[in-house]
């Protein structure tokens, strides 16, 4: 048995029934401001990591977002990494942008074996005179480097400083052998469906799009999803039904 700490809401947070360890769901956008009852904020995480009990000492991550404000992500990534508690970050279907580096906060990083990473570099909309313009970009710039410091300590020495700099360049998508092989996740881990039947194509459809014409990206040769996922963003229902009909 379980209770939910905070209520039924997208961000939770779900104690065992020993308080030894708990479950924090992150299924929505990074944002501090609340416009859509799925966002998460970094007041939110902090106030609820705060809440828990001293005998808790495993918090594992749920996450599942496209991700959202870099100043909340990268406050969200801290936070967990300061925890006393050992923390599991889980993919449990995308992990893009910001809520890639709030997966790099785990001790133990696990893709789902239908899961993907997607890491780029931050963007901002500007107006200005063109001192402003180039101060901008200078800004993006350092901005970027909190990422990739978070994604650099993850890998531990298997992927350098060039290549993840090709592929936040590429807007790359990583399935969970490429993020395994670069160092950003630690293992693959199957859902837990306790035998329980279940009717669904997600895992054959997830299947068929890691596998139809991908290219491995290893360290030194960054980028190489890039193209592949042009091909699924101009029709993935489409190119999904093929391969399910091969």
């Amino acid at each position: 048995m379980h209770k939910n700490t905070q209520g039924a809401l997208p961000m939770q947070l779900i104690a065992s029934a020993d308080e030894t360890s708990c479950d924090l769901h992150i299924l929505g956008d990074i944002s501090s401001w609340p416009w859509d009852d799925s966002a998460t904020s970094c007041a939110d995480v902090t106030r609820r990591l705060a809440e828990l009990p001293d005998t808790v000492t495993s918090i594992t991550v749920h996450v599942n977002s496209f991700g959202g404000e870099v100043a909340e992500g990268i406050a969200i990534y801290n936070a967990l990494k300061a925890s006393k508690a050992r923390v599991t970050t889980v993919c449990e279907g995308f992990a893009c942008s910001i809520a890639s580096v709030i997966f790099m906060a785990g001790d133990e990083r696990v893709m789902r074996p239908a899961s993907l990473l997607m890491v780029h570099n931050p963007w901002m909309a500007v107006t200005g005179n063109a001192s402003e313009m180039r101060k901008a970009a200078d800004d993006l710039d350092k901005m970027a480097q909190l990422s990739k410091t978070a994604y650099l300590d993850a890998a531990g020495g298997k992927l350098d400083a060039a290549t993840l700099d090709a592929i936040m360049d590429a807007e790359t998508w990583i399935d969970p052998d490429e993020a395994v092989s670069l160092g950003l996740a630690t293992e693959i881990g199957e859902e837990d469906e306790e035998g329980a039947p279940a009717q669904s194509v997600r895992r054959s459809v997830m299947a068929a799009l890691l596998a139809g014409n991908r290219k491995p990206v290893e360290p030194g040769q960054a980028g190489q999803l890039a193209p592949v996922a042009k091909q699924a963003a101009e029709d993935p229902f489409e190119r999904c039904a093929q391969m399910l009909r091969k």
